[in-house]
């Protein structure tokens, strides 16, 4: 063989070797944006979870006391903004990780000052009906947090592929992007919750 019939089996070589590198790339990338994406579901859900029962604990409580209407009317406003919410939220984008984020964090805290009305009613809280929501508000809310925490963590095992040599070279070629994940407002640790 002469040298120029090396030089072709080397550079086909090399080719077949830049294909397999690119092909196993793309799909790793793939897998983990789908990830996100279940991630994003799980979020979802626990969110329509904390939707589905704030309603439930509404009602408990109209049929036990007499509340101000102020309290329910806000309490059903943010339960709608953040229907709303999820309800638009298709792909885990900034804009609806914020919107979404935000509609739950204004429910949370309409439930919170729901509850603390609630406080002044002792008969009431010690309701076998109340006390069973809350053990499920406060399981709902533990389900919010895991779910987010493992949203942000598929975040980061996606962007830390994304940004990272030689890996960036086949993002950048195929069109991904960095994510968005949960992030903490200036001078707070954590998202709003629901608290008993």
């Amino acid at each position: 063989m002469n040298k120029k019939s090396y030089a072709g089996y080397i550079a086909g070589g090399i080719i077949v070797l830049l294909g397999i590198f690119v092909m196993v790339t793309y799909n790793g990338l793939v897998k983990k944006e789908e990830k996100v994406k279940q991630q994003w579901s799980e979020v979802n859900n626990s969110y329509q979870r904390r939707l589905d029962l704030v309603p439930n604990l509404v009602n408990v409580v109209k049929g036990q006391a007499d509340f101000e209407k102020g309290t329910l009317e806000k309490i059903a406003e943010a339960r709608a903004k953040a229907s709303s919410a999820i309800a638009t939220t298709g792909e885990p984008t900034a804009e609806n990780i914020n919107a979404t984020n935000n509609a739950q964090n204004e429910l949370a805290s309409a439930a919170n000052r729901f509850i603390a009305v609630v406080e002044r009613y002792p008969d009431l809280k010690g309701t076998e009906a109340f006390r069973g929501l809350q053990t499920q508000l406060e399981g709902t809310e533990r389900r919010v947090k895991f779910a987010r925490k493992d949203f942000n963590e598929a975040v980061q095992a996606y962007n830390g592929t994304v940004r990272s040599f030689p890996a960036n070279l086949v993002a950048g070629m195929l069109g991904f992007q960095t994510k968005t994940s949960f992030q903490s407002d200036a001078g707070a640790d954590k998202a709003v919750e629901i608290k008993f």
